[in-house]
């Protein structure tokens, strides 16, 4: 059932960069890219320069949610971390601020910047896509894309990166 949702995701994934590319000819469009041991699962467009993984913490049960910033180099920047519930962010995260209510059309009740004095910056994500985490990919203008169902539990291990393509 979850190689057939993975093939789905890709079909539909690549339905819509194919229909997304009627822009400029030769303009590089840029795409997460969510792949594992067995290859590639998945392909979102990016339209803008951010995106979010969701999941539920193990420890508090709850949902929460790191935020990144995708940089000109095709790196990308964590810059927000969110949550249900504020332990999450001050016991779990540690973070030094103080998280403050999000807005009415967030998806999460509180966020707070991550920790200035440790900047972390990735060219590749390696996260557990186990159904107990839940982790989903948030991209905006795109459908919720749930990891956990793309893999299977023998190898649960996902990795996210920024491509592009012409």
């Amino acid at each position: 059932m979850r190689k057939l949702a993975a093939v789905v995701v890709i079909l539909a994934s690549l339905g819509t960069l194919g229909g997304s590319s009627a822009g400029s000819a030769g303009e590089p469009r840029r795409y997460l890219a969510v792949m594992n041991d067995d290859g590639g699962l998945a392909q979102v467009p990016l339209a803008g320069t951010t995106f979010a993984v969701s999941y539920r913490n193990s420890i508090y049960q709850t949902l929460a949610e790191e935020r990144y910033e995708v940089l000109g180099d095709g790196s990308f920047r964590l810059v927000e971390i969110a949550a249900d519930q504020l332990a999450v962010l001050e016991e779990y995260y540690a973070v030094p601020g103080t998280p403050v209510p999000a807005d009415d059309q967030d998806r999460r009740n509180y966020v707070v910047p991550p920790n200035p004095d440790r900047p972390a910056v990735f060219q590749t994500l390696s996260i557990a896509a186990t159904d107990l985490g839940q982790r989903t990919l948030h991209v905006p203008g795109e459908p919720p894309l749930e990891l956990w169902e793309l893999v299977g539990n023998d190898n649960p291990y996902v990795v996210l990166n920024i491509k592009e393509t012409q």
